[in-house]
């Protein structure tokens, strides 16, 4: 069956479902590890220019038919059903209307991703699946070409990363950094890169008055926690955005985004 053909579905068990049936525990689930999910017209278009391959698309009949020239010509089936039919397999109310489902790839090594790269983001310990995916939605708008995680963050593939990011963690390349940690950011010194670690601490230096270097690498650490002391000692810089009076500290991604504008220079 082909994407031109659309399979009207009319069980909430059918078995040809199983990438899509009760989502909302499938960031936890075994079976789950080897799927990407997304979600909405936008996303799924993201999916589909992506280098994931594509296993089943989901949705209700608008949905599909607005996803149909993406589609065409496409060799994984596409199921459609009735709004409610979709959340019932799914477990939760779908208001964007539409799923896909892909294989996961494994990450590159960190050498190649290095050698092309110019921008670079780093992440301690980011492990809130929504500021992972806003963190890559901000990297690829501001022309970021690589994100490099420690081994304590989240998955970025999973469903929840996926949507906030709007698609884009599809195509900003990543990786997990080996441990130990933060030993391994010397891979990034060693390869002309200036590490600045974005930190509130009084002693930093203003972003605004940081000549942007040849290559870059922001370190970036969780809400609340931020930055390990080691890996504030390991940076090259230490870098603040200054706020007005009573505000001490921003959200992560938020804060990702004022340093990307400023270091691409946006």
């Amino acid at each position: 069956m082909s994407a031109a053909d659309p399979i009207m579905v009319q069980e909430a068990a059918d078995p040809r479902l199983a990438d899509f049936r009760d989502l909302t525990d499938a960031d936890v689930r075994p079976d789950r590890r080897g799927i990407v999910i997304a979600e909405g017209v936008a996303v799924v278009q993201r999916l589909l220019g992506s280098r994931y391959p594509l296993r089943a698309v989901f949705g209700v009949p608008e949905r599909i038919a607005a996803l149909a020239p993406a589609l065409a010509g496409r060799n994984a089936p596409v199921f459609v059903a009735d709004k409610w039919l979709l959340s019932q397999v799914v477990g939760f109310r779908v208001t964007r209307g539409v799923l896909a489902s892909a294989d996961r790839l494994p990450a590159p090594p960190v050498a190649p991703l290095l050698a092309t790269a110019r921008r670079v983001a780093v992440a301690e310990g980011l492990n809130d699946f929504e500021n992972l995916g806003a963190l890559f939605r901000n990297a690829a708008a501001f022309g970021v070409d690589a994100v490099l995680l420690d081994p304590r963050c989240a998955d970025p593939l999973y469903r929840r990363s996926v949507r906030v990011s709007m698609g884009h963690v599809l195509r900003v390349p990543f990786t997990v950094l080996p441990e130990p940690w933060p030993g391994s950011l010397n891979a990034l010194r060693a390869s002309g890169f200036e590490l600045l670690a974005l930190t509130p601490r009084a002693d930093a230096v203003p972003l605004r008055s940081v000549e942007p270097p040849a290559r870059w690498a922001v370190l970036l650490g969780a809400e609340g926690p931020g930055l390990s002391a080691p890996a504030l000692a390991a940076a090259d810089a230490l870098v603040r955005i200054p706020m007005a009076a009573g505000v001490d500290s921003l959200n992560v991604a938020t804060a990702a985004a004022v340093a990307f504008a400023h270091l691409s220079g946006g």
